[in-house]
């Protein structure tokens, strides 16, 4: 199934000043652990029709139809620079066009050793791979612009880590994705001082992924589609087309991070290798969600000083952004970029209200009343630091239209306020709550309930979770823990 798919060679077209061609490594068995049935009909597949064996044939024996890229890039990791990055134990699969039109990725994860190992083995854990599955289908469910896991097979190898207890299972893992050009890409070109192929990079990445912004320039037809326009490259004035594309990449990454803020997401290695061309979030290694609300919760262990914990998540975006104006200035005037840059903090705090509000049930309420909830909402989650995913599980659970009525309703039943102080602070909340609700008439009322259900999951995927599951799968190879809690999270459970 998958080896009929029409593959276009977008990336392999621009030549390999970009990538190294590569081979999968072979594997002693394959196990199917994982096949995301929800990803197949946008490929214009029937799950019926796609079998566990057609997954192994063309992700666990790599039997392909294209060469398989290994993507050269480089990145400031921890803030500092390196020079020996790029793909080092994945590689780009193939690309395709969905039936929405988009062109999607699949790459791979724990597919064998490439240049770019490192005397590293190019392996994926088990655990890994687990984790990156429900890690994506988590942040999907949540409103997250996210990459998501098409398979996942284990591989019968044993591998020897420092941070898991060693020997552990191995699997691979597709990747199904926009793209995966990273800020690190362009960094890796203007290390080598290489204009010309920032240019040509830059100008591949508005064709595929903001054609949009050609047609603005080019065209008044709405349907016109600008990979049909060849003649791009070759304008004589493509700079106000390069500041719209750096513009809308702010705009992306900052709705992406209000949206993992909201989410109660930390993502731990917010390096520029790990950003997305396309504003698009990926590459989950040891991120966690947040218990409480803690700006200052960090989910990697390694990061000793909390450069990357949940509350520095926006700055950091923020920041990667203005380093990737290094490479970029040398064919994007800078004070445009500044100027695009400078709107980070709007997008930001637009999009994360949005989201906030409509956690708590609202779309349309004044800005004044919406800023006071929002401040309140957070304000109540630090001080008593109440479970963050509990609090809106709560809400959503209790929440009836008889609180417009009556305040004394609203949150009666809740059993994580201990203190007397933790009562006055929610008793704040609950005022200007009701007050809003006021405000609403019956259809409205049911509108707030219909929100809550949607955009509140029941299921949090905190590390505890994660913890019994991967058990079961270790100790017993049980992996219907696993399935279920995929399907929770799938159905917004």
């Amino acid at each position: 199934m998958f080896l009929s798919l029409e593959y276009e060679a977008a990336l392999e077209s621009l030549g390999n000043d970009y990538f190294d061609e590569v081979a999968a490594a072979e594997f002693p068995c394959h196990l199917l652990r994982f096949r995301n049935n929800q990803l197949l009909p946008l490929l214009g597949l029937n799950p019926d029709d796609v079998t566990d064996g057609d997954f192994i044939q063309a992700f666990g024996k790599f039997v392909g139809i294209r060469p398989f890229l290994a993507l050269r890039y480089h990145g400031y990791q921890f803030g500092e620079y390196n020079s020996r990055l790029g793909d080092g134990r994945g590689f780009l699969y193939g690309q395709v066009r969905g039936i929405d039109g988009t062109l999607y990725d699949f790459g791979t994860k724990g597919t064998g050793t490439t240049p770019y190992s490192r005397n590293a083995d190019g392996r994926l854990t088990l655990k890994g791979g687990v984790r990156e599955v429900l890690a994506a289908e988590a942040l999907h469910s949540l409103g997250v612009r996210t990459s998501r896991c098409l398979s996942l097979i284990e591989t019968g190898e044993q591998l020897w880590r420092g941070d898991e207890p060693s020997p552990t299972r191995s699997s691979v893992m597709i990747r199904f994705s926009r793209s995966h050009i990273r800020f690190g890409t362009f960094e890796r070109l203007y290390y080598f001082k290489r204009r010309d192929l920032i240019e040509k990079l830059l100008d591949h990445v508005i064709q595929y992924y903001y054609p949009h912004l050609i047609c603005e320039q080019l065209c008044s037809s709405a349907s016109y589609r600008a990979l049909d326009a060849p003649d791009f490259p070759q304008l004589q004035d493509k700079i106000p087309i390069y500041v719209q594309f750096y513009a809308e990449l702010v705009q992306r990454v900052a709705e992406l991070v209000a949206q993992w803020m909201a989410a109660g997401f930390c993502h731990a290695v917010l390096n520029t290798d790990n950003m997305s061309i396309t504003g698009e979030s990926f590459d989950y290694g040891p991120y966690a969600f947040i218990p409480t609300y803690n700006p200052n919760f960090t989910a990697a262990y390694f990061d000793y000083y909390g450069r990357y914990c949940y509350g520095n998540q926006p700055s950091i975006c923020r920041l990667n952004l203005e380093m990737l104006q290094q490479p970029l200035k040398m064919v994007i005037p800078m004070e445009d970029m500044e100027a695009g840059l400078a709107r980070f903090d709007e997008y930001y705090y637009l999009t994360y209200r949005k989201i906030m509000l409509s956690k708590l049930g609202f779309v349309e309420i004044s800005e004044s009343l919406g800023n006071e909830l929002l401040n309140l909402t957070i304000n109540f989650l630090a001080e008593t630091q109440v479970g963050y995913h509990a609090f809106f599980t709560e809400l959503t659970k209790q929440f009836e239209p008889i609180w417009r009525d009556d305040p004394s309703k609203i949150f009666s039943n809740t059993s994580f306020l201990p203190s007397t102080e933790q009562d006055l602070l929610l008793g704040n909340w609950r005022e200007l709550y009701h007050h809003i609700l006021q405000d609403l008439s019956r259809d409205e009322l049911a509108q707030v309930s219909h929100r809550l259900r949607d955009k509140n999951p029941q299921t949090a995927l905190l590390r505890p979770i994660i913890e019994e599951v991967w058990g079961e799968i270790d100790r017993n190879d049980t992996w219907e823990p696993f399935d279920n809690l995929v399907k929770k999270l799938q159905d917004k459970e």
